[in-house]
């Protein structure tokens, strides 16, 4: 894992598959909504975005190539070099082809990195179905069209597997986890598990630690401070304070992350150098892993 003070890693999650209108006004779901959210989060200064897809009539979770590809198309139009990861998540589809069908988009739709959650999980009422198998197939089609995964570990066991991954040469460093905490059924939004859990990283690993509802802000609160990464946005939490008295923006989010930072001495991470930590190409039209010949 990262042994020094880095700048901060801003991972903006501006919609996840949970958030509907009933939910909250401010959770952006047509494809519009989502490029012109990235587009206030860009300006304001993230360094990636992790991007869920929504059908644009009903506003359902979408893992079809079409629709991400608009959302990458528009967002790229003003954002050149941003790091864009693209969700290939097992809570709603089951079948390979349909979770990986994001990973074809090529040229200038080409994703950075693709999400990878590390095992099965269950949320409060519902499950995540990630077999071994699949890990193994989607980790194995990434590394086939040089996309770099984004590792998703909810537990300490998740960031074991992926060192076993790595033994099997499905993944190789540098890697780049999200450490998500406060999921019932999983690991806790607390120090000893945060700390547990960035101690077992595999060497060459860049982190952000995300919290799930209440836990977002004092999660993010702690990875300023011990030099790391955050995950924001409505993905993981609907409301601004603890009470659940305001509903967030996804700017008011990002604005609290901003004022953490500064209070911090802790510049926000351009695109361009995670690019470069991460063996990323460039940008502005050459995107996903760098070749050997390419470094």
């Amino acid at each position: 894992m990262q042994e020094q003070t880095i700048p901060l890693i801003i991972n903006f999650a501006p919609t996840g598959m949970i958030p509907t209108r009933e939910m909250t006004p401010h959770a952006p779901l047509s494809i519009a909504e989502i490029v012109e959210d990235v587009h206030q989060a860009f300006e304001m200064g993230i360094t990636m975005v992790h991007l869920h897809a929504r059908d644009e009539a009903t506003g359902e979770p979408a893992h079809d190539s079409g629709t991400y590809g608009r959302i990458v198309e528009g967002i790229r139009r003003y954002a050149p070099d941003l790091v864009l990861a693209v969700s290939l998540s097992g809570r709603l589809v089951h079948e390979f082809e349909k979770r990986a069908e994001p990973l074809s988009l090529e040229g200038s739709l080409k994703p950075d990195m693709g999400s990878l959650t590390l095992s099965s999980m269950n949320f409060s009422g519902q499950d995540s179905m990630n077999a071994p198998s699949m890990i193994g197939r989607l980790a194995a089609e990434m590394k086939k069209r040089g996309i770099l995964p984004e590792l998703e570990a909810f537990d300490a066991g998740m960031i074991n597997y992926a060192k076993y991954l790595e033994s099997k040469g499905l993944i190789e460093p540098p890697h780049y986890f999200n450490l998500l905490l406060g999921n019932i059924a999983s690991a806790q939004a607390d120090m000893l598990h945060a700390g547990m859990m960035i101690r077992d990283l595999p060497p060459q690993s860049y982190w952000s630690l995300a919290g799930i509802g209440n836990a977002q802000l004092p999660m993010n609160s702690v990875a300023v401070a011990m030099g790391g990464g955050v995950r924001v946005g409505l993905e993981d939490q609907l409301f601004y304070d603890m009470k659940h008295r305001r509903l967030a923006r996804n700017i008011d989010l990002l604005t609290r992350i901003h004022t953490l930072a500064a209070a911090n001495e802790r510049e926000v991470m351009a695109p361009s150098e995670l690019r470069g930590l991460l063996n990323l190409q460039s940008g502005h039209g050459a995107y996903g892993r760098t070749t050997d010949t390419e470094r």
